[in-house]
């Protein structure tokens, strides 16, 4: 393998903006020079997608990695002939939810044998996923079956606001069921580990409560003095910098602030809703949304970073999606294959 990383990167849902987002980050000359990027996928779609949106862009199919050539204004497809059907923009489909699972497999097929060197992926639509026969939540519990992997988590990461989770795609109720101590400790090891690799020798980590104000000493609920404050006693027992249970509406600002470099949100949207206020800025005079942030799957014997958004169908095939999520996905996972990690930012 080259000394520069090969990065698969997977086409996500043909009828959203992740064809369009890949085209746009590799159309950037600088990103050849810090990693070999393949994108995974239906070279019809990628092609497809090109010529509709006006983009400019070569294409080169192959069925091997080591085919690629790698050069800037080339765009290298190890296609899979995996899109059955005529590509529209914006509409769930089993066709494209098939397409984008069999991209997702390939990669981490791909990665486990050596033959990548890291993955990202881009966003598919859960629905067309279920449509196309396949029982998964998301990217992250298909990572974690086919990678045979027990311990992991979602890492949302932007800047000095690093984000993990303790349940993630599940319903609310579900959610507070799995408020338990044992899974609070595991994410707690996998956010000091991840922090320790990004160049923060001794991390700061915040817990947020899981009830309003952290339940106001057991006013508003019992979760917080049964399972998230004897986790927390116990990591610090471990040698774990650790404080809390915080009170959410606030903790999140603080680490934006920089008081903390790590923090654990009890649910899906506890940590989304303020990671995306902080990365996610609508832009009026373009008309786009600007996001900023990456997911990274944490626990797994692979590299897993993606975009954090979704597959935007409302501007899906209108040319504007922003690529700038999708080329910090990228260096994140070009960096973390040197784990040269205190370098990102």
């Amino acid at each position: 393998m080259s000394t520069i990383p090969t990065i698969g990167i997977t086409m996500g849902d043909a009828s959203g903006i992740g064809p369009e987002i890949i085209i746009k980050a590799l159309q950037k000359e600088e990103v050849y020079k810090y990693c070999r990027p393949l994108v995974i996928g239906d070279a019809g779609v990628m092609e497809q997608t090109a010529d509709k949106l006006g983009l400019e862009c070569n294409f080169h199919v192959v069925s091997h990695e080591r085919d690629g050539l790698f050069i800037p204004g080339t765009l290298d497809v190890f296609h899979l002939d995996c899109y059955k059907g005529d590509l529209k923009f914006g509409q769930v489909s089993a066709a494209s939810g098939e397409a984008a699972f069999r991209s997702i497999i390939k990669v981490i097929e791909l990665a486990m044998e050596g033959r990548l060197d890291a993955t990202v992926t881009a966003p598919i639509n859960k629905e067309s996923i279920r449509m196309a026969g396949y029982a998964f939540a998301g990217h992250t519990e298909i990572y974690a079956h086919y990678t045979d992997s027990r311990k992991y988590a979602m890492l949302l990461a932007l800047d000095n606001l690093k984000v993990i989770h303790v349940s993630t795609h599940v319903s609310l109720r579900q959610a507070c069921d799995l408020v338990k101590k044992e899974r609070i400790m595991e994410v707690l090891e996998l956010l000091s580990e991840s922090c320790q690799r990004l160049g923060i020798p001794n991390p700061r980590i915040a817990v947020a409560g899981l009830n309003p104000h952290a339940s106001d000493n057991g006013l508003f609920g019992w979760e917080e003095e049964m399972e998230i404050i004897p986790a927390i006693q116990e990591a610090r027992k471990n040698g774990f910098n650790v404080i809390g249970p915080l009170p959410p509406d606030t903790m999140f600002t603080k680490a934006i602030g920089g008081q903390y470099d790590g923090c654990v949100a009890m649910y899906h949207d506890q940590g989304h809703i303020p990671f995306k206020l902080a990365g996610f800025k609508w832009n009026e005079e373009r008309g786009r949304m600007e996001v900023n942030g990456v997911n990274i799957t944490v626990g797994l014997p692979i590299i897993r970073v993606s975009v954090d958004h979704g597959t935007a169908f409302d501007v899906a095939g209108t040319g504007i999606a922003s690529e700038e999520a999708m080329s910090l996905s990228i260096d994140y996972a070009t960096r973390m294959v040197s784990e040269d990690y205190s370098k990102i930012k």
